[in-house]
């Protein structure tokens, strides 16, 4: 992901928790704000060391940037997204997880409508 699409620092993950939304299932919780001087989505994501070694964390953080990158044309603009992931998560496969991801993403309406 470019450096432009990220969300690093403390300030910006501390207004997406306080005035932000959220929806959780049993592998990730996601937190979003609306924000309009933004083009695109920017994307955060937060590992507690609770779910594992640094080994673990940073491949759930790969994961899950990955699954964001394949499917960034379909997640709306404007947005600031945060993903926790909660142990769960840890033991899925690839699929299992981008399902997950997708479902959190529908759920919080971040999702855009399909052109059909």
């Amino acid at each position: 992901m470019h450096k432009k699409l990220r969300l690093r620092n403390r300030a910006d993950f501390g207004r997406v928790y306080r005035y932000g939304k959220s929806f959780a299932n049993r592998q990730l919780v996601v937190y979003w704000s609306v924000r309009n001087n933004v083009e695109q989505f920017r994307l955060g994501i937060s590992v507690s060391k609770k779910i594992g070694n640094a080994v673990v964390r940073n491949r759930m953080r790969r994961l899950i940037k990955e699954i964001v990158r394949l499917h960034k044309s379909e997640i709306r603009e404007h947005v600031d997204i945060i993903f926790i992931v909660r142990k769960g998560a840890v033991s899925m496969e690839y699929k299992e997880l981008e399902k997950s991801v997708l479902h959190a993403l529908r759920k919080a309406g971040l999702v855009r409508a399909s052109r059909a």
